[in-house]
C-alpha cells in the first residue's frame, strides 16, 4: 500500500483552518456512523482504516472487505474533535463507495457464474499507480481473481506474439522457462484455430481469446477438444464481457472469464455519513 500510505501525509489531525473554525469547541469530541444506503458488498476497508488513523480518529468497524452489507446498515463508528471527524466524510465515502461498487459487481458476475469458471479481472493493473492496489483489493474484496492463473507464470499477450512473430516462435522463445504459459490467440497469424493448435503442440497451459468474439471462442474450444488436450489446458475469453453475457459464455464451455469494465467500472455503492451528538440519527 506504499502508494495508498504517501497520499495519507496529506491528512493530520491538526489542521489550521479547522482548529479556527471549530476553535469555540475545543475539546469537545463528537460521533459520526458510516452506513451503507442499498445492498452490496464492501471493500476498500483496511484503505478506511488506515485514513481514520492518520486523522486520529478512534473506529469501531462493524465490517470487513469481502461481508454483505444491507440498507441502511451501520459498517462503522467514529469518534473524535469535530475537524479530523469532518474531514473523514469525503475520505472514507471516497475509499468505500467506489471499491465497493466494483466488489458488488464482482460478486453479482460469481453469482451469475454459478462457480462454473474462473472470474478474473486483470484490468485493475491499468489503473494510475495511486488507486492500482485499492482497485486490486475490491476485486479481489467481491471474489473475482486478479490473475489469470496462479503464479508463478508467463503471461505473453499480443504485443510479444507481434514482436516474435507468431504464436510457434514465440512459445519456443520462452521454452527454457519451466513455468505456465498463457499466450493470446487473435488470428493475425493464420485462422485463430491454427493458432489455437499450435499453443497447444508446444505446450501453453491457457489459451487466451482476447478478440471479444464468441465465434473464435467456439472455435478455440473445438480445436482443444480436438486436439484432446489434457486437463492442464484451459482456455480462456476477453474483449468487452457484458455481465448479461457471463451465463451464455459459461454454457460455451469456456474455463476462465477476464471481465472488465461491467466490473471495474461499476457504480458506486451509496453510502451515508452523518455525524451524531447525542443518541442516533
Amino acid at each position: 500500500m506504499k502508494d495508498f500510505e504517501s497520499l495519507l501525509s496529506g491528512l493530520a489531525p491538526e489542521d489550521p483552518f479547522y482548529d479556527r473554525l471549530f476553535g469555540d469547541l475545543k475539546g469537545r469530541r463528537l460521533r459520526a456512523v458510516l452506513r451503507s444506503q442499498e445492498e452490496g458488498c464492501l471493500a476498500g476497508i483496511p484503505f478506511a482504516k488506515k485514513a481514520a488513523k492518520a486523522l486520529g480518529l478512534e473506529a469501531a468497524w462493524k465490517k470487513e472487505s469481502g461481508e454483505g452489507v444491507g440498507p441502511g446498515e451501520e459498517i462503522a463508528l467514529f469518534q473524535g474533535p469535530p475537524g479530523p471527524l469532518v474531514q473523514l466524510e469525503n475520505v472514507v465515502i471516497g475509499l468505500l463507495g467506489k471499491s465497493s461498487g466494483i466488489a458488488s459487481a464482482a460478486r453479482k458476475a460469481g453469482k451469475i457464474s454459478g462457480g462454473k469458471v474462473r472470474l478474473v479481472s486483470g484490468g485493475w493493473k491499468k489503473h494510475p499507480f495511486p488507486i492500482k492496489e485499492i482497485i486490486r483489493e475490491a476485486a479481489a474484496a467481491g471474489g473475482v481473481d486478479v490473475r489469470l492463473i496462479d503464479p508463478p507464470f508467463l503471461y505473453l499477450d499480443k504485443n510479444y506474439v507481434r514482436i516474435f512473430g507468431g504464436i510457434a516462435r514465440t512459445l519456443e522463445a520462452v521454452a527454457r522457462y519451466s513455468v505456465p504459459k498463457v499466450i493470446q490467440v487473435r488470428g493475425e497469424f493464420g485462422p485463430i484455430a491454427g493458432e489455437a493448435r499450435e499453443a497447444i503442440r508446444l505446450g501453453a497451459s491457457v489459451i487466451m481469446v482476447d478478440t471479444g468474439c464468441c465465434a473464435d471462442l467456439d472455435e478455440v474450444i473445438r480445436v482443444v477438444k480436438e486436439e484432446k488436450a489434457g486437463p492442464g489446458v484451459r482456455t480462456a475469453f476477453a474483449g468487452g464481457i457484458k455481465m448479461e453475457e457471463v451465463p451464455l459464455l459459461v454454457q460455451r464451455g469456456v474455463d476462465i472469464l477476464d471481465i472488465g469494465a461491467a466490473i471495474l467500472d461499476a457504480p458506486w455503492l451509496e453510502l451515508s455519513y452523518d455525524v451524531i451528538s447525542d443518541g442516533r440519527p
